[in-house]
């Protein structure tokens, strides 16, 4: 009797029911509040603040607006050229809040090394991915993370966290 198609069937049924019906009976009707004579007569009241006051949230909001622009527009990233040790090109990164430098020039041909500290223990930070070279890598609160590639062609390659928010480049360039 109460099988899973004649419950479908009946919700089915009570839906098209429900949609067909007419739009007055089911649309809330507005209520009109009583009100007493003393509220009727109430008009909306300014409230004046001092002139020194409003120059202060004013110059406040310019100043909040010029340092956004600033901050997303106009401050430099750290550029570091790779360390050549031996035959191995290395940079350490310091991952807290983002990545420190997020810039690394490289030369084409030989291999990098890029170790991460991680110091930010946010879930976003937990990966850093370098799409260009296919390496995906958990990093450890606390610990060194090797990342490890070379680059056979100039260009520019992204690296980022595992949310893409936080992002840094490596440049590579021909000897």
């Amino acid at each position: 009797m109460f099988n899973k198609k004649n419950i479908i069937a009946s919700l089915a049924g009570i839906g098209f029911l429900i949609a067909i019906a007419s739009p007055k009976a089911m649309t809330q009707m507005p209520v009109e509040m009583p009100v007493s004579k003393e509220e009727k007569n109430v008009e909306f009241r300014r409230i004046e603040q001092p002139l020194g006051l409003k120059a202060a949230v004013t110059l406040g909001g310019i100043g909040l607006i010029g340092l956004e622009l600033w901050w997303f527009l106009f401050s430099k990233s750290k550029v570091v050229q790779a360390d050549r040790n031996k035959e191995v090109q290395e940079v350490t990164i310091t991952v807290d809040g983002g990545y420190e430098p997020n810039q690394i020039v490289v030369e084409t041909g030989q291999p990098v090394r890029l170790n991460f500290l991680r110091r930010d223990a946010s879930s976003c930070l937990e990966k850093v991915l370098v799409p260009d070279f296919h390496i995906a890598q958990d990093l450890a609160l606390n610990q060194i993370t090797t990342v490890e590639f070379t680059p056979q062609k100039p260009g520019e390659y992204a690296f980022s966290c595992g949310m893409n928010m936080y992002r840094g480049k490596i440049l590579a360039q021909s000897n």
